[in-house]
């Protein structure tokens, strides 16, 4: 890491004292770190937003004995394989799976795949974790 930079910041004194809740809660050992993790996930979500490459998990739980949708969701994989880096499949119970799909390319190509995945019928329930490779962030 590169040499620490001491500033100050200005805030209203009821913004201070939420920040304060949210570092207690957060498990924080102090404010710098809680602002060091704001400006990271804000970083983050600027590489998201312009389109760079970056690294995510689509989280998929379905149950998989809904008629052609396992196929479905491995021929979707299929068509987007150059953003897939890995695949997990869980068996959740007799029923129901839970699928991990990890990705890396552009943020578009990757929330497109992560849109028409939970838009697939007999999907209980999508998740999405934006995350970076770390080029930006160092």
């Amino acid at each position: 890491m590169s040499d620490l930079v001491r500033f100050g910041v200005s805030l209203e004194e009821e913004l201070l004292k939420k920040f304060d809740r949210h570092i207690r809660t957060g498990k924080y050992t102090n404010r710098s770190e809680a602002i060091r993790d704001l400006i990271r996930e804000a970083l983050v979500k600027k590489e998201w937003q312009e389109n760079r490459e970056v690294t995510g998990a689509i989280t998929l739980v379905y149950d998989h004995h809904t008629r052609e949708l396992v196929n479905k969701v491995l021929d979707m994989q299929h068509d987007y394989h150059e953003y897939i880096l890995s695949t997990q499949h869980i068996h959740m119970d007799h029923n129901n799976c839970l699928e991990i799909i990890v990705t890396r390319g552009k943020s578009r190509e990757i929330e497109e795949l992560y849109r028409k995945l939970k838009s697939m019928r007999g999907i209980k329930h999508a998740g999405f974790s934006m995350a970076t490779i770390g080029q930006e962030l160092r």
